[in-house]
C-alpha cells in the first residue's frame, strides 16, 4: 500500500500527482497486464530478442 504525506501547503492536485508518480514507478499494471494470459518462455526470449534488434537498428549505429 502506498502512503503519501500531504505536505504543509501542498494542493490535492500536487500530492495525487505525486501518488500517481509512485505507482507507476512501482509497475503494478505493467504486472497485471502480463500476469493476465501465460506466455510461453521461447516466446518471452523471442520478443526480448526481436527487442534487442530493433533497438540495434535504430539506435546503435550512431557514428
Amino acid at each position: 500500500m502506498l502512503i503519501i504525506e500531504v505536505k504543509e501547503g501542498e494542493s490535492i492536485d500536487r500530492a495525487l500527482k505525486r501518488y500517481k508518480n509512485k505507482h507507476r514507478k512501482t509497475g503494478v499494471i505493467n504486472e497485471l497486464r502480463s500476469r493476465k494470459e501465460y506466455t510461453k518462455p521461447s516466446v518471452k526470449r523471442r520478443a526480448t530478442i526481436l527487442k534487442a534488434v530493433y533497438r540495434k537498428q535504430k539506435f546503435g549505429s550512431v557514428d
